[in-house]
This record gives structure tokens, sequence and C-alpha cells, in this order.
């Protein structure tokens, strides 16, 4: 197929990627900006990051003078499932494609990116994630810089109600999943209560709060994991 049209099919599957990006990126900007970051940092972290759950975890860690061990550590430990995606799209490349290309398309591997690349049919053509990245991963960083930008003018009122808009992403996530599985509906219910009490509980209460995301966040996944496995369905 034709470089050219498989790089413009990129371009036009990304688009509608690139603007729900921007809307989210916009409230990471918000964050960020209580972090005391400026538009550049801003633009510069979400381009080399391209992970919003991976960014505002360390964003968090970044607010309260975290290590960068604790922020390689949360950020690892958040992004986690894009190894599984990577694993999963490694299977699709030609194998004659160069190793610089499978890096590449593995930089930007998103919920949203994964998906529009896995459901295309036959061999993966990095050229047309090449197109895809190249309005998803501008519309991701510009929203971020936005955000902070109008997070530097607009009235502090404004600025604390827009705050909130990024914890309506995350409930956007897990509600339709907690709807649909009654062990993700209890793992997070457990998680909001053990991350409440975690507050009262003797020396946890003073490790900073990237340390107690780590350990909250690998006790509950592993005790869940142990318990509930998730069991393959067989194909028909």
């Amino acid at each position: 197929m034709n470089k050219k049209r498989v790089f413009l099919e990129g371009i036009r599957d990304g688009m509608p990627i690139c603007l729900g990006y921007f809307a989210v990126a916009f409230s990471l900007g918000i964050t960020m900006r209580n972090a005391g970051m400026n538009a550049t940092q801003g633009f510069i972290f979400s381009a080399l990051n391209m992970a919003s759950a991976g960014e505002y975890a360390a964003v968090q860690v970044i607010a309260t003078a975290g290590t960068y061990l604790e922020i390689a550590i949360v950020t690892l430990i958040t992004n986690a499932r894009y190894l599984l995606m990577s694993a999963a799209l490694s299977q699709r490349f030609s194998e004659k494609t160069p190793f610089i290309h499978r890096l590449l398309v593995g930089f930007a591997i998103t919920d949203e990116l994964f998906g529009i690349t896995i459901n295309r049919k036959g061999k993966i053509d990095p050229i047309y994630n090449y197109g895809a990245y190249s309005v998803a991963i501008p519309g991701w960083a510009l929203g971020t810089s936005f955000g902070i930008i109008a997070g530097n003018i607009l009235p502090d009122r404004i600025v604390s109600s827009l705050s909130v808009a990024l914890f309506g992403m995350f409930l956007a996530i897990i509600i339709p999943a907690s709807k649909n599985d009654k062990v993700v509906f209890g793992v997070v219910l457990v998680s909001f209560l053990l991350s409440g009490l975690s507050q009262f509980v003797p020396f946890f209460n003073t490790l900073s709060t990237g340390t107690q995301v780590i350990i909250l966040t690998v006790l509950i996944a592993s005790i869940c994991a142990y318990f509930f496995p998730h069991e393959e369905k067989e194909e028909v």
C-alpha cells in the first residue's frame, strides 16, 4: 500500500484522539500548574511521556517533593499495562521491520493508539502509527501547556473547579468497569478505603505520598491477582 496513503490514514484515525487528548491534557495542565510547573516544562513533560495516569502520579510525587526513585517506580507501576500492549503489537510486525521502527511505535503506545493499531488488518506498518502520532502527541502536549497557561490567567476559583475535571476522567474509566465486573468494583472500594485509612496508620502516614501509592498499588493488585485470577475465555 502507498506509504503516503497509510500515513494519511493514521492522521485521519488519530485526529479524534488528538481532540480528546487536548481536553484531558488541559485538566492535567491545571494539576501541573498547581505543582509549580510552567507551560514549557508541561509541554516537554507530556510530549515525552504520553500517559495520563502515569503523568498525574508523577506530578503528585513532584508536588510533594518526592525522590527520583519514587517517580520512577510509581510511573513504572502505573504504566505497566503498556508493556503488555507493546508485547501484543510486537507479534504483528513484519519480521523485516527494523528495530528502530519497533522502538518508535512502542514509544507512544496508549490505550487509544493501541486500539486503532491492533484493529488494523494484516501486519503493522509503522508509517500508520507515525501519522496518528503526528497529531495525537501535539494534541496531548499542547493541551497540557494550554492548561498551565489558563491556570495562570483564570481566577483561582475557576482553576480550583477545573482541577476536579481530571478526577472526572478517572471516574469515567473505573465506573463502567466497576459496573461490569464485581471484582473490579470491590477492588475500587477497597482502594478508596485503604487509601483513606492509611493516613491514620502509624509509620505509614509518615511516608511520602509517592511511597504510599506504590505500596498500596502493589499490595492491592497482588492480593486481587492471587484470589481473583483473570480467566481467559476459550475461543470457539
